[in-house]
């Protein structure tokens, strides 16, 4: 009897794996592609759905752009700390080589290529979040003006899609060196001449530049060079900008138009 029953189990099974499809006999199509075309054309027909939406949108964009600019805040750290330990070293006895401060200008450097990367990603979420405030929130508060971007929804379902990088690499980093760096590297370098030239005065500026059996002459002049490149990159920042992230208003009431 009991050699029956098993057998009669073994045959319906048997029948049932007849019926299953395998795993190299799914359906063409995926369920999943028009579950979500069906999704998202009822979110957008549905105002109250997208306004939900939105906001849920608005406030993870935000929260990207606070993570990357906490990043931003993080290498400025690490730079003013380096920048204030190597310093206070250096100043600390005339036998300590002065030749570490010119080490700092090159971790500054490093500090801001790293940055302006950062700030490359940052301007990512950031610029999601000022479409949003410029077309969709501005317009709310005010529908009386013309909207800064009519293809605000086509430019920000793109994005989604496809994100890409806004800000040009020699933009990101003139603005960084413009805001962060160019002032830090200001600090090292009158912390330099100052330590060839002041803290030594039994030697002149010409031996005490000098580094490793290289003239001080040519020490010199390349640290001139850095700096008048560092300058240019300035410049360049300043002269073509662009749209600028805040402007300042010349009356003495904030919110007077």
């Amino acid at each position: 009897m009991a050699d029956s029953n098993d057998r009669q189990r073994d045959d319906s099974a048997g029948d049932g794996d007849e019926d299953d499809p395998g795993p190299d006999e799914l359906p063409d199509d995926d369920p999943g592609d028009a579950f979500g075309r069906i999704l998202g054309e009822t979110v957008a027909g549905d105002p109250s759905a997208m306004t939900g939406m939105l906001g849920h949108f608005y406030r993870g964009q935000m929260s990207r752009v606070t993570t990357w600019r906490s990043r931003l805040d993080q290498t400025s750290y690490w730079a003013v700390t380096l920048l204030a330990a190597l310093l206070t070293w250096v100043f600390s006895s005339p036998n300590n080589p002065h030749y570490l401060l010119l080490l700092a200008m090159g971790a500054m450097v490093t500090f801001l290529v790293v940055e302006t990367r950062r700030y490359r990603a940052y301007d990512v979420w950031r610029e999601r979040v000022r479409l949003l405030e410029q077309d969709l929130f501005a317009q709310m508060f005010d529908p009386g003006e013309d909207l800064p971007h009519p293809d605000w929804r086509r430019r920000l379902a793109a994005d989604l899609r496809d994100p890409t990088v806004k800000t040009p690499m020699r933009v990101a980093l003139a603005r960084r060196l413009r805001r962060i760096y160019f002032p830090l590297l200001l600090v090292l370098l009158a912390s330099w001449l100052v330590r060839i030239t002041v803290f030594q005065p039994s030697e002149t500026w010409r031996t005490t530049a000098r580094i490793f059996g290289i003239p001080g002459v040519t020490v010199v002049a390349g640290v001139g060079l850095f700096y008048l490149a560092a300058t240019a990159v300035v410049i360049y920042g300043v002269v073509s900008q662009g749209e600028r992230e805040f402007h300042e208003r010349d009356r003495t009431d904030p919110w007077r138009e």
